[in-house]
């Protein structure tokens, strides 16, 4: 089909109103036209500097061109051919690696799907085929995706889980520690041994799944004495460790993956987003034989491990090396939280500056206290941003948080450009 000239963003929303469902948001009324590295331009030619990522998705930037030259040449020998039909090589190959790449000294295997919320199901099919357990535990403030069982995992209810019951039964939430908010590791601990008396005994329980950082929830940071205590726990008990690296992973946080700051190594990895830089992929990494434990047949899907998006998934890891973009994540995210730091200085409704690598949040209260989230401010905040050309995606249980998920490969000048956005738009909103 011919596209339109002289498109605009007001008339395709309006088209987009008429074909679409409600519930699928859009967070600014904007479409696309390109998009370079850390730049995009919308339908009208207007330029914003991207500290969204794709929600984390484009750690290697738009359009990186090794992801391009790889995808194309692929593109050139085939698409399709469903992988438990017909195997390729590049499926195997970034299984290899990624096997070697994850910690835990044992023996690993992994398999693809295509997005997080997949990752997230088939993790627990696999914990629950090698524990033969069905109980789940996850904690308040997670997000694990929009299927039914990702539902269930979630620990927030609103937006995703209003209207969509009843969900999958034996998933129960505990406490996530967070000092900001006076939860301790204690308490968090204190709560999962409530479950144990009061709702599920230990036996029964399959998984405990945890994000290393809460995506959704805010970008608290699970501390790694917390995921030690967890690890000794599901130890004692026979329980699977899952870590939902679906937002963390692929070098967000100064690490290949965010649980290697842990010391101690889950049993299960789910990844997705950046792993092949904006193709569709999803990957479940775990214990050999947990992962072996399901029945021939049971894993897989008629899409899972797409040809095109394991050859980008493969260039992803070579631009890591080649570009030292793990190192780069820790430097850019220093400077980030630096200048966030000076600038809370000079705006005392930055109650919190705080971040892992580039997985940096600012957190936004009334007055500086932690106790009163200010939900309208940090509205108010991503409207002035995107209005001088920056876009900015809020999260997190009280909607405070300002998360920042630029691209690696984000050229310092426009990082600086950025965050003096930020500023000039928090002034505006305070002003507002």
């Amino acid at each position: 089909m011919k596209r339109e000239s002289n498109l605009k963003n007001a008339a395709l929303m309006a088209r987009r109103r008429a074909a679409l469902p409600t519930g699928l948001g859009q967070a600014f009324e904007i479409f696309v036209d390109r998009a370079e590295n850390s730049e995009v331009w919308d339908v009208e030619g207007r330029r914003y500097i991207d500290f969204a990522g794709g929600i984390a998705v484009l750690n290697t930037g738009h359009r990186n061109p090794a992801l391009v030259k790889a995808i194309t040449e692929q593109l050139g020998r085939f698409t399709h051919t469903c992988f438990q039909v017909l195997a390729y090589e590049p499926y195997v190959e970034l299984a290899e690696k990624l096997n070697a790449l994850a910690p835990g000294n044992f023996a690993k295997k992994s398999f693809f799907m295509t997005t997080g919320a997949e990752a997230v199901e088939n993790a627990i099919k696999v914990a629950r085929a090698y524990t033969k357990r069905s109980g789940v535990i996850a904690f308040g403030g997670g997000f694990h995706g929009r299927t039914l069982m990702g539902m269930a995992l979630t620990g927030k209810v609103v937006p995703y889980k209003v209207g969509f019951g009843p969900f999958p039964a034996e998933v129960y939430h505990a406490k996530f520690p967070c000092e900001q908010h006076g939860v301790s590791i204690d308490d968090a601990i204190a709560s999962i041994e409530a479950l144990f008396k009061y709702d599920v005994e230990p036996s029964r329980v399959a998984a405990i799944i945890l994000e290393p950082i809460q995506g959704e929830g805010g970008f608290y940071i699970a501390p790694p004495e917390f995921a030690r205590r967890l690890r000794a726990l599901c130890d004692q008990h026979g329980i699977v460790l899952i870590a939902d690296e679906v937002q963390t992973g692929a070098g967000r946080t100064g690490t290949f993956l965010a649980c290697e700051h842990w010391g101690v190594a889950p049993d299960v990895i789910t990844m997705a987003k950046s792993l092949a830089g904006g193709m569709p992929l999803s990957a479940i990494i775990g214990k050999a034989e947990i992962m072996d434990a399901a029945a021939v047949g049971g894993l897989g899907g008629t899409y899972a491990g797409n040809p095109l998006a394991c050859a980008s998934a493969l260039a992803v890891l070579e631009v890591f090396e080649k570009d030292n973009l793990l190192q780069r994540s820790r430097d850019l995210g220093a400077h980030m939280v630096s200048s966030l730091k000076a600038m809370a200085t000079r705006h005392s409704a930055i109650g919190d500056v705080r971040g892992l690598g580039s997985m940096v949040a600012i957190e936004l209260c009334k007055g500086g206290d932690m106790h009163q989230p200010d939900a309208d401010l940090t509205k108010r905040l991503c409207a002035q941003a995107i209005q001088r050309g920056l876009v900015l995606l809020s999260c997190g249980t009280y909607a405070n948080v300002i998360r920042i998920l630029v691209p690696l490969t984000a050229s310092d000048a426009l990082i600086d450009e950025g965050l003096a956005i930020i500023e000039a738009s928090l002034a505006a909103a305070l002003a507002a």
